[in-house]
């Protein structure tokens, strides 16, 4: 059997695969994600593409010091009204993004690209769709302060796993593709090279 390595340094990734029985290694991909999808972009190139991309690149980069392994990469983006967001950086655009999203329904795209002797053999994209409710601005200010630590590491600057499941009032699609990963898919290859049971 294959070593079965994560590109990622996401916990929550890690997670449901360990969760779900995945012996797994993690490795984080470096790659400059920023510059990937500006030139993307540039191109007009659809958010799911781009999503796509960035989860090839990260498995190819980490295939390619690791070529006895398989390797998965992923990458989630946020649509909403056709306008792509990214990570909030800062408490200040957390609060812009979240009041841009506020009331509206945006979609998530966790895209997942597993690479094998330097070459994608298998890629999926999973969705979901999410309204957001019309909170409050006291409410907004609320958890601001009481889940900063939540804001800087998923693209929605929320956990629908914790506490950000209060700023929404319907979720349409893949849970596990909210949470970064479409995890049955995933592992629904795996079982075809022996990582997980049949």
């Amino acid at each position: 059997m294959k070593p079965f390595i994560l590109a990622s340094g996401s916990v929550i990734r890690a997670e449901m695969l360990r969760n779900a029985g995945v012996p797994l290694e993690t490795i984080v991909a470096r790659v400059d994600e920023g510059s990937i999808k500006s030139a993307l972009l540039s191109e007009g190139a659809p958010a799911r593409d781009i999503a796509d991309a960035l989860a090839e690149m990260k498995a190819r980069r980490v295939a390619s010091k690791n070529p006895e392994a398989l390797v998965l990469g992923a990458d989630q983006v946020l649509v909403c009204e056709g306008k792509l967001f990214d990570k909030p950086d800062t408490i200040d655009a957390a609060r812009t993004q979240l009041r841009t999203l506020r009331g509206k329904t945006h979609e998530l795209l966790s895209a997942t690209v597993i690479v094998e002797d330097g070459a994608p053999v298998w890629r999926h994209i999973g969705r979901a769709q999410l309204m957001m409710r019309p909170f409050s601005d006291a409410f907004l200010e609320n958890y601001l302060q009481t889940h900063a630590e939540d804001l800087f590491t998923t693209v929605g600057a929320y956990k629908l796993e914790a506490n950000g499941s209060q700023l929404f009032t319907r979720v349409q699609g893949d849970y596990f593709s909210v949470l970064g990963l479409p995890l049955l898919e995933i592992l629904g290859f795996l079982r075809t090279r022996g990582i997980c049971q049949e």
